[in-house]
């Protein structure tokens, strides 16, 4: 049997215990706030840095894993017999999928898999590496697998607030004046690896929330009914279990798996973002 482990970012945003059950090892981005620069979700949670953005005032920096990072998380695998398949932010969102090639050509036997995607359409991607490890599959197996996956995510989110895009050169300063005047929720969605708005919508969180359930899950999505992720950066229990209802109403979904943004995420997404993630057929 093939022995093969499967590494990714901290940018996929899966819990502890998920990590723990599919046996992924992660690597943290940096965040850096102000002069204090913290490893994403070992130093610091998305709930503390939100904190110190309103204490401070200030959006916080990202930075990529460089490649000796790389080649030092990936050390003690390969002195363990271990092939990596290693997923990474897309890499038209970070440089980190560069670093990673560049270690991994340097290392050896490490598959560096460009997720195209972020968040937790990075951790659907890991699920399924993680099942195929197990099944026995080797580490080019599992990547040329996984190149045609990645094609096939849905991954969106709705914004609370367009504060933080707007701050981060993300969103232009008009757009996001007109969408706090105007109450307006905006759909970002994930499409070739870049973020874009597909969609605007106005009122309350609560009731926008159930009405983007529906658009993203209508009858003309040929969604696969095994896994599907709800990921937030800080909404209630109660809201978290509506949007559940909304998804279990719209299609019979194996596991439904909620998780937290990350610090990477949330710095550019902003508090009470929230979104579904899935594969389609």
């Amino acid at each position: 049997m093939n022995k093969v482990i499967i590494t990714c970012d901290s940018t996929c945003d899966m819990t502890k215990e998920q990590l723990e059950e599919y046996g992924v090892k992660t690597i943290p981005l940096y965040v850096r706030i102000q002069d204090d620069e913290y490893r994403d979700g070992v130093d610091i949670t998305s709930d503390v840095l939100f904190e110190k953005i309103s204490q401070c005032g200030q959006l916080p920096k990202t930075a990529a894993v460089s490649m000796q990072d790389y080649i030092d998380f990936w050390k003690p695998f390969k002195e363990e017999g271990y092939e990596i398949v290693h997923l990474t932010i897309s890499s038209e969102m970070s440089v980190c999928f560069q670093n990673c090639r560049m270690a991994a050509e340097e290392v050896g036997g490490v598959y560096a898999v460009d997720s195209h995607n972020l968040s937790t359409g990075i951790g659907l991607l890991v699920i399924t590496a993680a099942n195929l490890a197990r099944e026995g599959k080797s580490g080019k197996e599992i990547y040329d697998i996984l190149m045609e996956k990645r094609e096939k995510l849905n991954v969106s989110f709705v914004l609370d607030t367009v504060d933080y895009l707007a701050k981060g050169g993300r969103c232009s300063s008009v757009t996001a004046f007109a969408a706090g005047l105007l109450r307006l929720r905006i759909c970002i969605e994930v499409k070739d690896g870049k973020m874009d708005v597909c969609k605007k919508y106005r009122g309350k969180m609560s009731v926008v929330l159930a009405d983007y359930v529906r658009d993203r899950l209508n009858e003309n999505v040929d969604a696969d009914l095994d896994y599907i992720y709800i990921t937030d950066s800080g909404v209630s229990d109660e809201i978290r279990q509506k949007v559940k209802e909304t998804v279990l109403e719209m299609r019979p979904f194996t596991n439904v798996l909620f998780s937290t943004a990350g610090c990477t995420v949330s710095s550019h997404c902003g508090p009470g973002t929230l979104g579904i993630l899935f594969f389609e057929k």
